[in-house]
């Protein structure tokens, strides 16, 4: 995967001179007038460029993630940016271990990592170099208590570029330690900057609510602890808990509702249920429902039946069907900013 921060013309730069040294012509790489067109899933995950390589026009889909996920969706992936432009895609990235690269090959999928390897079945290109060992992937996601105070600042209408953060963790529930790791978190990761004001503390941005969210989702992840088969008991019914996955999502999309309706539980209210001894279920009996376990408390908007959007959208961000991306897609089009 190629780091985020590189500018783009540094990734054009690495790709011209790869192909210049290893093919001996000089490829152009410029940007693609479609890219903005693209369903969101897609332009969330890559950056799109077109090359002309031997008098054949393609697009090099750039993988963008700071830490790839693995390979699973990536075929899936190609083929729909391709259905989309109709043009071959080569799939980019800046490392690839030996078995991802196999995996790949078999599926025919095109792909180039620049300085070290490039496969091209469609001109009978195969390029097989050396391997560069991935870097293990730095332990930076902020905390769940941290990422839930920043969702709840995101939510917040009007949005505001400067807030106080121990009024909001006050507003859910948490310590004083938690606040002081929170705003350490936050200032490390560059996504606020400290002011004080006597004893009053306020965290500050330069960017719009969505600049910060693009900011910070590198470091965000998925709410769920742990997933579970239950019948409801009276205290986890609503409003006592928030429709979650694609329950949620069915409300916010045109998505159909699933088989099962999905709620979303607190660390508190497990708790309580487990010293209750809740019964567990090992799968979807009648009168069951689909649970998620969540690291933070799923209620972070008031008078809501659902989880709100952005941890949603955290939540689901591994589900490859297409027509969830599609539903996610018109989610993001709803989101406060």
């Amino acid at each position: 995967m190629l780091e985020e921060a590189a500018p783009e013309r540094a990734v054009d730069a690495a790709v011209h001179a790869y192909l210049h040294e290893i093919l001996g012509i000089a490829p152009k790489v410029r940007a693609w007038p479609g890219a903005g067109k693209l369903p969101y899933f897609l332009q969330d995950t890559f950056e799109v460029r077109e090359l002309n390589l031997l008098n054949r026009q393609m697009l090099l889909a750039i993988d963008k993630r700071p830490e790839r996920q693995g390979l699973a969706n990536v075929r899936g992936q190609m083929d729909k940016l391709r259905q989309l432009a109709a043009m071959p895609v080569v799939y980019v990235t800046g490392t690839l271990a030996s078995f991802e690269r196999k995996r790949l090959i078999e599926q025919k999928v095109p792909f180039l990592v620049p300085g070290n390897q490039l496969y091209l079945p469609e001109l009978g290109i195969d390029l097989r170099e050396y391997f560069r060992k991935p870097p293990a992937a730095p332990d930076t996601a902020l905390s769940p208590a941290t990422q839930a105070m920043l969702i709840a600042v995101l939510l917040r209408k009007p949005w505001r570029a400067e807030w106080q953060p121990a009024e909001v963790v006050s507003e859910l529930g948490y310590t004083a330690m938690t606040l002081s790791r929170a705003v350490r978190e936050l200032t490390a990761a560059g996504i606020a900057t400290l002011r004080t004001e006597g004893r009053a503390r306020w965290l500050h941005t330069e960017r719009t609510a969505a600049e910060t969210w693009e900011r910070a989702k590198p470091l965000l992840r998925s709410p769920i602890k742990r997933r579970f088969w239950a019948r409801p008991i009276p205290k986890w019914e609503p409003p006592h808990v928030r429709l979650a996955g694609l329950s949620a999502l069915a409300r916010h999309s045109m998505l159909s509702e699933p088989q099962w309706p999905i709620y979303a539980v607190s660390p508190a209210q497990w708790k309580t249920a487990t010293k209750a001894d809740i019964e567990t279920l090992p799968e979807p009996l009648p009168g069951a429902c689909e649970w998620e376990l969540w690291h933070y408390n799923p209620a972070l908007i008031h008078e809501s039946e659902t989880v709100d959007p952005l941890s949603l959208t955290l939540s689901l961000e591994g589900n490859t069907d297409e027509r969830v991306q599609l539903a996610l897609d018109e989610l993001k089009g709803r989101f406060p900013w």
